[in-house]
């Protein structure tokens, strides 16, 4: 349920508004635009009669009952596209964003030698993984602690914020200084873990499950917006099909469907969809043309060495000339890539 409120009200009169919803049991998610205020009812809202309401508070203009399951991250409530601060870098309307970086942080040289590549082609974020959710228990499953230390290093060498992967609850506090927490595909439906994300007042990118539905999917964003973190940030990573010539298959419709539906950013991780080297440049730029705000590439400095996902990592001189085409695409769309 969300309440239209009449223009020119002052915060004080907002703030007793809320505040009297909130005293009967209701989560609230404000959401102030340039033409409409919006106050959004979280919870079960079956109990709350709508003209009463509207008649009661001379501050609202209208009610209005959403009928999709997701409310906070739903464009009804927020028409306008949001805007993600992740650390200097804005992701959404308008500003598109490239994540590069390795599948997962392997020693200090290599991290340092690939930040330094990807900002100098044209990266805005760094990648990298310090937990690595492997399906085999005896795959490389990254440098944990290690590896965030050296990802921050990496940070503090180029100035390219960080994203990185939480698998737990217990290893939040580790992700302090991190700029971006990414919650992975296998962990898209771990609510306890996404209500505690929700908790932290740090951007969440939040990766589609292998085999997820677009509302499952905004649910999900709705558990971490629910507990008040309005910073998430969508990623559609491809979806398991009965294809096999690919590791996933790209649903590129997701993300026209997604931006309908909400006003959460959406990127591409064409990396993870493909899981083929060859095929990471035309699924980036097709995600350029149907309307991402960002893309999530691993790159790596030596693919055939990798310890994780070699075969659908660019190497550094691909990266670059993949941004260098990029760069024209994203212009073209209307688009801007880097800082404000």
């Amino acid at each position: 349920m969300v309440f239209v409120l009449k223009p020119g009200r002052s915060l004080e009169e907002i703030d007793l508004f809320v505040e009297r919803i909130e005293s009967r049991g209701f989560k609230t998610f404000l959401s102030i635009g340039t033409e409409h205020t919006v106050v959004c009812l979280i919870g079960n809202t079956a109990s709350i009669d709508l003209d009463a309401v509207v008649q009661a508070n001379d501050i609202v203009q209208y009610g209005k009952r959403v009928t999709e399951p997701y409310k906070a991250v739903n464009r009804t409530v927020h028409p306008e596209d949001t805007v993600v601060n992740a650390g200097s870098v804005p992701v959404g309307s308008g500003m598109f964003q490239v994540i590069a970086g390795p599948c997962s942080v392997e020693s200090e040289e290599q991290i340092i030698e690939v930040a330094r590549s990807v900002k100098a082609s044209g990266a805005t974020l760094l990648r990298g993984g310090a937990f690595k959710p492997r399906t085999s228990p005896y795959a490389f499953m990254g440098m944990r602690e290690e590896g965030i230390r050296l990802l921050l290093m990496a940070k503090r060498e180029t100035g390219l914020p960080v994203v990185t992967e939480v698998m737990n609850q217990t290893q939040l506090p580790l992700f302090e200084d991190i700029d971006v927490i990414q919650v992975g595909a296998r962990n898209m439906q771990n609510f306890d873990l996404l209500r505690e994300v929700g908790r932290y007042n740090k951007p969440v990118l939040l990766k589609r499950g292998l085999a997820n539905t677009l509302e499952e999917l905004l649910m999900s964003a709705e558990y971490i917006m629910s507990e008040g973190n309005s910073q998430v940030i969508l990623c559609e990573r491809g979806i398991r099909t009965f294809e096999t010539s690919t590791r996933n298959t790209l649903d590129l419709s997701a993300i026209p469907l997604l931006k309908q539906k909400s006003h959460l950013p959406v990127i591409v991780d064409p990396s993870h969809a493909a899981g083929i080297r060859a095929l990471v440049a035309p699924l980036a730029r097709a995600a350029v043309a149907v309307g991402a705000d960002g893309l999530m590439i691993e790159t790596h400095n030596d693919p055939a060495q990798a310890l994780c996902d070699g075969a659908q990592s660019l190497n550094l001189s691909q990266f670059s000339d993949l941004m260098e085409d990029l760069k024209r695409r994203i212009a073209f769309e209307g688009k801007q890539i880097g800082a404000v």
